[in-house]
């Protein structure tokens, strides 16, 4: 979206306060910070090898006075890095601070190329992340398979939030997959849902050898009220299989 004003309401975060604009002398001690920060990525990375900690280096930074330096890593639990706080005190002479940040804190953090093609939404514009639940994939009739759902974080896409609204209100009254309709053809289990359009696609049973699939207005169907207990072998021949066989599903929300 373009430049806007925006009320207090809406500031994710509290603003940190403006002293003034940057003097030259300003713009020369943050240049000489960057510079100094892929020795110190250096210098750390060395000390956790030395250390053998299970834990992996992604950023640091300099505070503007030079008095405190931050690093950033990730780690699968809690990792206990007194020692080597102690030993970069050490060395720079400053206040050490080591933040363990999650997955998708280091995607932020690093940016990159997300499979629509665009910069990932929470290095560009996100100010704050919010839960994604493999639910809202499912409402939106995308394929399950993990590679397709997740970003460069590994876990599911931000963007499935943006209309998961917006297919809820659609859904709403919408027989669930399985459920027993009345059609103009008679009784049939629901096998899709289709939000967008207000469709569904009805197996329809007529006897064992004029089952067929069709698609029916949410308006021209009626609900009954049962389930068909066997739905789950009813395979839509539009519907892409779950390929999990490397990423359990339920590892991609966060």
């Amino acid at each position: 979206m373009e430049k806007r004003q925006v009320s207090e309401d809406e500031i994710v975060k509290t603003l940190k306060p403006i002293i003034r604009i940057a003097n030259e002398d300003d713009k020369l001690r943050h240049k000489i910070n960057l510079e100094k920060k892929t020795h110190a990525l250096e210098v750390c990375e060395g000390k956790i090898l030395d250390h053998g900690l299970p834990m992996k280096l992604i950023d640091m930074e300099y505070t503007f006075d030079n008095n405190k330096v931050i690093f950033y890593f990730t780690a699968d639990g809690r990792v206990d890095f007194r020692e080597l706080v102690r030993d970069l005190a050490s060395y720079f002479k400053v206040r050490i601070e080591l933040r363990q940040i999650g997955v998708r804190d280091h995607t932020k953090k690093i940016g990159g190329l997300a499979p629509c093609g665009r910069e990932c939404c929470c290095k560009s514009f996100l100010g704050e992340f919010t839960p994604i639940s493999i639910t809202m994939a499912k409402n939106q009739g995308l394929s399950l398979n993990p590679h397709k759902i997740s970003g460069l974080c590994g876990r599911l896409l931000c963007c499935l939030r943006y209309e998961d609204s917006m297919y809820e209100e659609a859904l709403k009254g919408m027989p669930l997959v399985g459920d027993i309709v009345e059609t103009a053809d008679g009784l049939g289990t629901v096998v899709k849902r289709d939000p967008l359009h207000g469709t569904l696609r009805v197996l329809v049973n007529k006897g064992e050898s004029n089952e067929k699939f069709d698609n029916y207005n949410r308006d021209d169907i009626k609900a009954t009220g049962q389930r068909d207990k066997d739905y789950e072998e009813v395979i839509d021949q539009n519907q892409e299989p779950i390929d999990d066989t490397d990423t359990n599903i339920k590892d991609l929300e966060d």
